[in-house]
């Protein structure tokens, strides 16, 4: 009897399989000085911008005018804060000019008519409802945030010309300005609120399970919601930061001002937007930090102090700050195509 073997018949040489190509794996150091880019690239552009504004404004550096940078960019830079939450969470808010400009109306008009601490909260809660009616028809009416934004905010626009009569309305409580042109220890009382709300901003984001779920909202819409997670409660609650934060920036102005107008928010809305994709913040959501905001509105604020330091013309910072934030767009995309 013959007995079956797998060894290969007698007078043939055994064929050996080719081993697969090897891929080329890039060095360790490659692979970490191209991880560190990615990850804190702006950060090395801060400093090479704050380098080249030192050397055009000598002046630059200095602690008055780091000072005034940043109470300058503070209004804006509050509207970023909760922008920053929209964004991650896979959303876009073009309303909040419109409640920025809302914010400095109503602050305006109900500080002479009540104490300025119950004004400064009616306004926070009339933002915080702003936010609530933008995401609750997004979630609600499935409506791309894009769309609902950009209605909700001729919407806003509209009521407050309306409540303001399409005119300034002035302050007459002497106190009013204290919040937006006051200093304590020679520091912006603006500055301290923009400090306050980016710490406790970024706390939540980086150590809650509310921020947590802010990311894998933003991250993947229907893996949070097979998660359990609460996903329309979520997304609402990210536009109402958003607008509570674009209503207190708002109060900010008016502040600083005297008066609230209701055509101060044209530009906020892009400026604030500028400020969170600059520091490194997807637009596709899920991905970015609340220091990476922090980033992003020092480098805003230092192109916008070196823009008035040379007296360039209006047209002229157009051109500028389309072109860098074209450029931090493009850097979102080619670190979003290196980390697959």
């Amino acid at each position: 009897m013959s007995s079956t073997t797998d060894s290969a018949p007698q007078g043939k040489a055994v064929e050996t399989p080719a081993a697969p190509p090897r891929r080329h794996r890039p060095s360790f150091e490659l692979a970490f000085v191209r991880t560190l880019f990615v990850k804190y690239g702006m950060v090395l552009v801060l400093i090479l911008l704050a380098l080249v504004a030192n050397g055009l404004y000598s002046g630059f550096l200095t602690s008055a005018n780091l000072n005034n940078v940043v109470g300058q960019v503070a209004p804006t830079a509050i509207v970023a804060v909760g922008m920053t939450y929209v964004i991650i969470s896979g959303g876009f808010d073009l309303s909040v000019g419109a409640v920025f400009a809302g914010g400095a109306v109503l602050y305006a008009d109900l500080s002479n008519k009540m104490p300025l601490t119950a004004a400064f909260a009616l306004t926070v809660v009339i933002g915080i409802l702003a936010g609530i009616f933008n995401g609750a028809v997004i979630t609600g009416l499935n409506v791309n945030p894009f769309i609902a934004t950009l209605a909700s905010a001729s919407l806003f626009s509209g009521a407050v010309y309306l409540y303001a009569n399409s005119a300034p309305i002035q302050s007459t409580v002497a106190v009013f300005t204290d919040m937006g042109s006051g200093k304590w220890g020679g520091v912006w009382i603006a500055t301290y609120i923009l400090i306050g709300l980016l710490i406790v901003g970024g706390l939540v984001l980086a150590r809650t399970p509310y921020g947590r779920s802010i990311y894998a909202v933003g991250g993947n819409l229907e893996a949070a919601r097979l998660a359990g997670m609460r996903v329309k409660l979520v997304k609402i609650s990210a536009f109402a930061i958003a607008s509570s934060c674009a209503a207190i920036g708002g109060m900010i102005v008016a502040s600083q001002t005297g008066v609230g107008q209701a055509n101060i928010g044209p530009t906020v809305t892009l400026d604030a937007i500028a400020i969170v994709i600059i520091g490194g913040t997807s637009l596709m959501g899920g991905e970015g930090a609340m220091w990476r905001t922090v980033i992003g509105l020092l480098m805003w604020g230092t192109i916008s102090n070196v823009f008035n330091s040379l007296a360039l013309d209006t047209s002229s910072q157009l051109l500028m700050q389309g072109a860098i934030l074209l450029v931090a767009v493009s850097l979102d995309a080619i670190a979003r195509r290196s980390r697959k």
